[in-house]
């Protein structure tokens, strides 16, 4: 019970809490509950702090279950706690191999093994079954003193930063040696100093018009409701002709792309008649291949010049290609589809697009687009993004999840990519939260959820490239790998002459 809350302390350092501090409490209760503990009990008490975490830090996830999966609310809490305890495996098996062989009392545990265990755990859990890298702890920080590494580590340099400023604490409770204040005082000035370096160069303000219709998602599907959610769209953006682009979120125009040509083509004429670029999410079937694409489209002055017109299956467009297991495919489909209507959402049975896509063209700048889920890829939207694009665009519908925190979490990964790789970042959703930001991940501009709202702002360009955009997670792999080593090297009970603390 200590440990589920301590876990469940650091839930407060994500958004919409945003206690960033809390963090390093929350680590510190783990770590005393793993100092003289068998791999054994260090199995257990970490399954316990990450279901501390996971499960209250998730829960948002049931309101999708619920309100439109039909699923009552105490299997949707049996489904979560079953997604918990999974997500939970990684942290407890990095605790255990802790336990197992790092035991001896001397500085290497704390400041080489057990930091490189818990990023090699985080990094598995982002990457085994297509994923989930949510609630990575570096991400609390976005509006912390440590957000200065993601440029030169990305998030996870920031959650490194953090065990080891946590880890010195542990170590100077432990010795009663105020050097080890040193550590985090160096971190969190070395990272301040990061902060003042400029890695891009920047272009003339851009105005931008990012439209947030407010559909409920219970007509979001509803043939009778796509005429009036069309008409909103085009009522919010009629005012906002003056922009350089306007964004429309993620499936804002319910509908099959072919189906709408006519519509699609006349759109793309009253835009370019404004000296306007629009980018607008729908849904696309590919009646060769036979498969749905989660699509967005740009249309109206679409290189400078504003030549290229719009047309079905036109190359200035974005597949998703990191689909949204159960909400955009259905793995074991011929299984699960049988089960309940939860796994018979509306539109699930996408297909991802190519892994690496060509930036999105509007008005002559180039966007790096990542649909919804997909953005808390950072990899995947890193390989997208090159030295000349110019923004970074994510369009989402998060009214899946209401008024939870959700929504809220998702925003503060998005931030997270416009700091990783120092560019500006345009957000547009169909409910909130859509926002623009700089190129450090401040919140530029921002409107309230649930009210059919247009965001305007002025945002400038970026040209260039971040460490982190050129050489990705590769060093803090190569800190991981080297870290291990270094911990077994100095082993007490290997060499007895390494000092203990």
């Amino acid at each position: 019970m200590c440990a589920f809350a301590c876990g469940a302390l650091a839930v407060l350092a994500f958004s919409p809490f945003g206690y960033w501090p809390v963090v390093v409490p929350s680590l510190l209760g783990l770590y005393a509950l793993l100092d003289k503990a068998s791999p054994k009990q260090a199995a257990w008490r970490a399954f316990g702090y990450a279901m501390g975490m996971f499960l209250p830090g998730q829960w948002w996830i049931h309101v999708s279950m619920t309100e439109f999966g039909g699923i009552p609310l105490p299997a949707a809490f049996l489904l979560l706690t079953g997604l918990a305890a999974y997500l939970s495996l990684y942290p407890t098996l990095a605790c255990w191999l802790f336990a197992r062989f790092f035991t001896a009392r001397h500085w290497s545990r704390w400041l080489l093994a057990f930091p490189a265990l818990w990023l090699i755990a985080d990094w598995l859990r982002g990457w085994v079954m297509t994923g989930y890298p949510w609630l990575w702890l570096g991400y609390s920080q976005i509006d912390g003193p440590l957000k200065g590494f993601a440029p030169i580590l990305g998030v996870q340099g920031i959650t490194l930063a953090l065990l080891l400023c946590s880890s010195a604490l542990w170590l100077l409770w432990q010795s009663r040696k105020p050097a080890w204040l040193l550590l985090p005082v160096a971190l969190v000035g070395a990272a301040q100093g990061l902060m003042q370096l400029n890695w891009v160069t920047r272009g003339e303000p851009v105005k931008v018009a990012l439209v947030q219709g407010n559909i409920a998602q219970s007509l979001k599907w509803d043939p009778e409701a796509l005429v009036p959610t069309i008409r909103t769209y085009q009522d919010l953006s009629r005012d906002n002709q003056d922009a350089d682009i306007i964004i429309w979120p993620e499936s804002a125009i319910p509908a099959l792309e072919k189906e709408m040509g006519n519509y699609l083509e006349s759109l793309d004429k009253a835009m370019k008649l404004n000296d306007t670029a629009l980018l607008a999410g729908i849904i696309n079937y590919d009646t060769r291949q036979q498969r749905f694409y989660n699509v967005v489209l740009g249309m109206g002055v679409q290189d400078a010049d504003g030549k290229q017109s719009y047309h079905y299956e036109h190359e200035n467009r974005f597949n998703k290609y990191h689909l949204l297991p159960i909400g955009e495919y259905v793995p074991f489909e011929d299984w699960l589809r049988p089960i309940a209507p939860f796994f018979n959402l509306p539109m699930s049975s996408f297909s991802p697009g190519d892994e690496v896509q060509p930036n999105l063209i509007a008005k002559g700048f180039k966007l790096a687009a990542a649909i919804c889920y997909e953005i808390i890829f950072p990899e995947e939207l890193r390989r997208t993004v090159q030295p000349d694009t110019d923004f970074l665009l994510t369009v989402s519908n998060d009214a899946w999840f209401g008024s939870s925190i959700g929504p809220w979490q998702h925003m503060e990964i998005a931030r997270m990519r416009a700091l990783e790789l120092a560019r500006p970042l345009l957000r547009a959703t169909n409910n909130g939260i859509t926002i623009t930001t700089d190129i450090d991940g401040s919140i530029t501009g921002q409107i309230p959820q649930f009210e059919a709202r247009v965001l305007r702002s002025e945002v400038r360009p970026a040209h260039g490239q971040t460490p982190y955009h050129r050489f990705g997670s590769w060093p803090l792999y190569g800190f991981c790998a080297l870290g291990l080593l270094l911990a077994l090297a100095l082993r007490p009970r290997a060499h007895p002459w390494a000092r203990e603390l």
